[in-house]
């Protein structure tokens, strides 16, 4: 940059501004040294720039999985909620670091923090790291998290009302005439706990009793919940409805069921939960709840930056809805 100042006959501090596009410098002026720049190969080194400037301009995307280490960021819904997030990162500017983490130790988040990679962090549900996500929150404000909303929290959450959706999905089916009805999920999930409170609390209203073995613990993975099917027909339990806590558990919930030559609905009704895009095309499309995964990433983002600006931000709620397809 000095050369460069010698040669267009500037300051340093000249050349630094006009290479930044800084409006201080003449057009003129600028041209002329960005000219000389190109010309001899000059190109600013962004890394020791953000180090002047104690900034990344990179926002962290941690990805928790101490639930499921199995889960892929090819999930469905991972990807259409992390392809919403990285478009709004990008409008702003900023680039986007992903973390992924299968089995989370103690202080992982705090050591995220301290190596200086991000300015700020979008992290991708609570998974079972509530308390490490809560500590960290007391310390570091630009922290934003898709989950359930949770008592005595202290960070900032975005997510679905998934008690309202779970009482949405399990009137439904009761609605269908359908009297025995399995809640498939991992339940010590918080979202997917939410999602089990409003289907205990629409039978409840609806005076059907929850008898043992109708709440099923399943994994996110698609060959995990097809196994865990195929193992509740080869019992021979009785249903005839699933509710799904996931469209993966219920896309691998109905693949199971034909598979046994059982159809679906008129056999089996099967319910999911999230909208993703493959649920339209599945056979037969997927009954499912709704949550809006572009206005969740937008949100996200928006209070993340409002916290990067100093601001203290509350946690939103979207809200769910009720789509109604073939599955049941």
């Amino acid at each position: 940059m000095s050369d460069i100042a010698k040669m267009a006959d500037v300051s340093v501090s000249t050349v630094s501004r006009a290479l930044a596009g800084s409006s201080m410098i003449p057009e003129a002026l600028r041209e002329k040294i960005t000219a000389i720049a190109e010309e001899h190969g000059y190109v600013v080194n962004q890394a020791a720039r953000n180090l002047r400037l104690q900034t990344t301009n990179t926002i962290g995307l941690i990805l928790p999985m101490g639930h499921e280490t199995g889960q892929q960021v090819t999930d469905p819904f991972l990807l259409e909620l992390i392809g919403h997030l990285s478009e709004d990162v990008f409008k702003r500017g900023y680039d986007l670091l992903m973390s992924k983490n299968p089995a989370p130790r103690q202080g992982w988040l705090k050591d995220l923090v301290q190596s200086h990679r991000f300015d700020g962090m979008l992290v991708l549900g609570q998974s079972d790291q509530h308390e490490q996500i809560n500590a960290l929150a007391h310390k570091y404000p630009p922290m934003v998290v898709w989950g359930e909303r949770l008592d005595s929290q202290s960070y900032c959450s975005v997510g679905v009302d998934n008690v309202f959706g779970g009482r949405l999905a399990t009137e439904h089916l009761i609605g269908r005439s359908r009297k025995q009805i399995l809640f498939l999920g991992p339940t010590q999930v918080p979202e997917v706990s939410s999602r089990l409170r409003g289907y205990k609390d629409a039978l409840k209203d609806a005076g059907v009793p929850v008898r043992p073995g109708q709440i099923v613990e399943a994994h996110f993975t698609y060959d995990s919940a097809y196994q865990t099917v195929r193992d509740l027909l080869v019992s021979r339990r009785k249903f005839d409805a699933i509710f799904c806590a996931s469209d993966v558990i219920a896309l691998a919930a109905i693949t199971a069921l034909t598979d046994s030559g059982r159809r679906v609905p008129e056999d089996v009704a099967v319910c999911g939960f999230d909208d993703v895009a493959m649920a339209r095309s599945l056979t037969p499309p997927l009954t499912t709840i709704k949550q809006d995964l572009r206005m969740g990433a937008q949100m996200m983002v928006d209070l993340l930056f409002q916290r990067l600006g100093g601001d203290k931000t509350s946690s939103a709620v979207i809200p769910a809805s009720l789509i109604v397809r073939a599955s049941t």
